[in-house]
């Protein structure tokens, strides 16, 4: 077995599945040596798209706080958009833009495993924000929004994919893999041919 193998959790959003993006996005994850253990086309209800995004009081906060301060920087007053100007409450607002989003139209749900998956896969991802987000990656290269302009449509920010993070919370990616996928639909006992190539075994 080989060292420092991780698996992580990948939602291709529904903006991507709507501009038939799936396909090349695979293979960016399947290219970098990555492998698919369990893949799988849903379209869930807003309650499951709810309980995918954490919703704890300090997450909240962030998701409110990062509005407020897009908010500022475009001059727009948040009272007068959204009712109020408390972070907390805007957190519960864009909480609810995710989770609405999320259940609009089909999605593709898949299990990545590889050596730190986790991150690798996040740079192939790029950014959260598409407009910040790297030539050469999946946001950069086929994406463009910002918060502003999610802010100002009242939306999700269409950012094309989600990726489990290990950085603040380590069993991020095993929490969300166990949203989606019961053990009998994962697939771990193979390994990629490619792995004998990349890593000494």
């Amino acid at each position: 077995m080989l060292p420092y193998v991780e698996r992580s959790l990948v939602i291709i959003k529904p903006d991507a599945v709507k501009r038939g993006l799936s396909g090349c996005i695979i293979e960016r994850f399947e290219k970098a040596g990555l492998k698919i253990t369990a893949i799988k086309k849903v379209k869930c209800n807003i309650e499951h798209a709810r309980e995918h995004y954490p919703k704890t009081i300090s997450q909240l906060n962030q998701m409110g706080n990062k509005t407020l301060e897009t908010y500022r920087k475009i001059g727009i007053d948040p009272a007068a958009i959204l009712n109020t100007d408390d972070p907390y409450k805007i957190g519960e607002i864009v909480h609810e833009w995710n989770a609405e989003f999320l259940s609009s139209s089909p999605i593709i749900v898949m299990v990545l495993e590889g050596v730190h998956a986790v991150k690798k896969i996040r740079s192939i991802c790029g950014k959260t924000m598409p407009i910040d987000a790297a030539p050469g990656t999946i946001r950069g290269d086929y994406a463009s929004t910002s918060p502003a302009v999610s802010n100002a449509q009242k939306a999700a920010v269409y950012n094309l994919v989600h990726a489990s993070d290990n950085e603040n919370d380590p069993d991020e990616p095993e929490k969300e893999i166990r949203h989606w996928f019961t053990d009998d639909e994962i697939f771990s006992d193979y390994q990629r041919v490619e792995w004998d190539a990349m890593y000494k075994n």
